[in-house]
């Protein structure tokens, strides 16, 4: 297969289209086959000319949003970016994840280290508000935005400014999310820091991925006490609740929207549909099993040692 067949489908006009490129990468990991590498390259060569805000940040899409760039997008456009920084000894991409980082942190950070949906550069988006800031804390797009904290953690060197970036951010995301974590449930809600709002729902894509936060801070020293692994504990016990088997005996994900957009307002946020086996649910409860059924640390030490 040709890169062209590898990259069928490619576009490179959106940060879900980057995304895919994570893979790819992962896949030049595994076989170092030259039609990987060069559809790595391909992907890489796209992220040239593609439209940023005036201090840097990624937009979410090439024509699309104009000038919105969005916590979730972050997450799909460094999983490649600092992939393959590793991959093809390339430094400079960990310096655009760090850059990144620290935009998205001064746009959406809101309070309690926790970021809303999105930021509009101009104001112009209709759910902008103060400071072009989206009025809402949504639970899976802060959840993409933990993980991608953690996969910097893993990918960029300790003596890079970009790692340090990483740990301050998930320091202070990991503090405010035990503030909100629900007490009955363990998991978090739709709009995060909303617990007690009328109509606020459990969301289990994003509660998935705060746990496997926790647990990979926990593991890796970045965080400690009672707390936080109670904090883990609980939410991992929440997102199994919200797992059931079906008469095949296959298991089903329930309480998650299937990918939204970002919303005019809190109601529009709570009253998304929710879908059966939405796939960012799935993908965040298989990242919340694998960290708290077999810890991450093989992983961190195997990301690690791809620097050396």
């Amino acid at each position: 297969m040709t890169r062209e067949g590898v990259l069928r489908g490619f576009t490179g006009c959106s940060m879900d289209d980057m995304m895919t490129g994570a893979v790819l990468v992962w896949m030049y990991e595994q076989t170092g086959e030259a039609r990987y590498a060069a559809a790595c390259h391909r992907i890489r060569e796209a992220f040239a000319d593609y439209p940023r805000t005036r201090e840097g940040g990624f937009l979410h899409n090439r024509t699309e949003y104009p000038g919105e760039m969005w916590v979730d997008g972050v997450f799909m456009g460094q999983m490649f970016y600092s992939r393959y920084g590793r991959a093809f000894d390339r430094p400079d991409c960990y310096d655009e994840t760090g850059r990144q980082l620290e935009l998205i942190f001064r746009y959406c950070h809101t309070h309690d280290g926790l970021l809303v949906h999105a930021y509009s550069e101009d104001g112009l988006a209709s759910w902008a508000g103060e400071g072009g800031r989206s009025g809402c804390v949504w639970s899976e797009g802060l959840g993409w935005y933990a993980l991608i904290l953690t996969e910097a953690l893993s990918i960029v060197p300790r003596e890079h400014a970009a790692w340090e970036a990483a740990r301050r951010q998930l320091a202070l995301l990991l503090e405010g999310l035990a503030k909100v974590q629900d007490p009955k449930t363990g998991l978090w809600y739709q709009v995060v820091d909303e617990p007690d709002r009328p109509g606020n729902w459990c969301d289990v894509s994003g509660s998935a991925m705060f746990t496997y936060a926790f647990r990979y801070a926990l593991d890796h020293k970045l965080a400690e006490g009672d707390g936080y692994e109670k904090a883990a504990a609980r939410g991992y016990e929440g997102v199994l609740g919200r797992i059931t088997a079906d008469e095949k005996g296959l298991l089903d994900v329930h309480g998650a929207c299937e990918g939204l957009c970002v919303q005019d307002s809190y109601e529009a946020y709570i009253h998304y549909p929710q879908k059966t086996n939405g796939q960012e649910a799935v993908c965040g409860c298989l990242w919340a099993a694998t960290a708290m059924e077999y810890g991450t640390q093989e992983r961190g030490r195997r990301d690690e040692g791809s620097d050396s």
